[in-house]
């Protein structure tokens, strides 16, 4: 569900927060919860990470970056982050490092277009900037549009910009293909149901981690069914909503992961979904007889297991 119209502007992220790891250890125990590479982070770069259960289940998903020598910032969907604060808390043990919620001391913002341009000039996606004060981390593009986080002091203000409105930015997430696991869907998805590995949110190499084994059996056994799509629909989908098969009883064929209204009207969706589903008629929201969802192109490739399809 496309808009004509371009994306142009700045606009307050608050429903997203942000946890401080500082200390000497914080590099090596980040390392040893996340799905991604900490211990080679350098200051001109940020990542896409997941927190897992033992269970290989995604508790979390961050945007990691150095904000010094020993601190990383991570920031996270606001209606997760006390909970998720406290897990990874239990783990610190004799490591030297804090955590603190440190939202309140850095504000987020989303910028689009020219203003993301203006503030982060030729630079590739993940690649992060120092601007007056402000971490200015470049996010992968959607519909076209340039983005960037711009995290920063209370007091530092973005570049000038109209404003755009949070929907919209939430709406160009949804149509980047990644996925933001928020209190609704904690302890749904191994990463690769939600094409995490996929948009560089996981490292194969990297060692240990919580559920660091499950992830990687899906990934060289070849276990991964279930993948993420985009879809478009006439309602707003809700993340941990369920997703079934026009006609067919039983189980659903799927699950929201993200989704947010369109800002012509409708909304779009990113659904973890059977593979085995996407040749079998259509996808309702919320049952069988529910609004039809119509698949839409993700901004990048999702190989079929020809098994799981067949």
């Amino acid at each position: 569900m496309t808009s004509p119209r371009p994306f142009e502007g700045a606009c307050r992220i608050d429903d997203w927060g942000v946890i401080r790891a500082r200390g000497a250890d914080a590099a090596t125990f980040l390392q040893g919860q996340l799905t991604n590479d900490v211990l080679g982070l350098d200051a001109g770069r940020a990542r896409l990470a997941g927190f897992c259960s033992a269970k290989g289940r995604l508790q979390a998903s961050f945007v990691v970056w150095k904000a010094g020598d020993d601190e990383f910032l991570l920031a996270c969907s606001a209606s997760l982050l006390a909970a998720t604060l406290k897990r990874l808390s239990m783990f610190v043990l004799r490591a030297k490092c804090k955590l603190s919620d440190a939202s309140d001391e850095i504000l987020l913002w989303g910028l689009a277009g020219g203003a993301a341009t203006a503030a982060l000039g030729n630079a590739a996606s993940w690649e992060k900037r120092e601007r007056d004060g402000a971490a200015v981390i470049r996010l992968p593009d959607a519909e076209g549009t340039t983005r960037a986080l711009f995290a920063a002091p209370p007091g530092v203000e973005p570049p000038a910009a109209p404003a755009l409105a949070l929907a919209t930015w939430r709406w160009l997430e949804v149509r980047s293909g990644i996925v933001t696991i928020e209190a609704a869907t904690v302890d749904r998805f191994v990463p690769q149901m939600v094409n995490f590995e996929l948009v560089g949110g996981v490292d194969f190499q990297k060692g240990c981690y919580p559920g660091q084994e499950v992830v990687a059996r899906s990934q060289y056994r070849g276990t991964t069914k279930r993948r993420t799509f985009l879809f478009d629909g006439a309602v707003v989908a809700q993340p941990g909503q369920d997703v079934f098969l026009a006609g067919a009883a039983g189980e659903p064929a799927g699950t929201v992961a993200s989704a947010a209204p369109a800002p012509e009207g409708g909304g779009s969706a990113l659904v973890e979904l059977r593979l085995a589903a996407l040749g079998d008629g259509e996808l309702r929201l919320g049952s069988i007889d529910g609004p039809v969802l119509q698949r839409a192109a993700l901004p990048y490739p999702v190989a079929l297991d020809a098994e799981a399809t067949a």
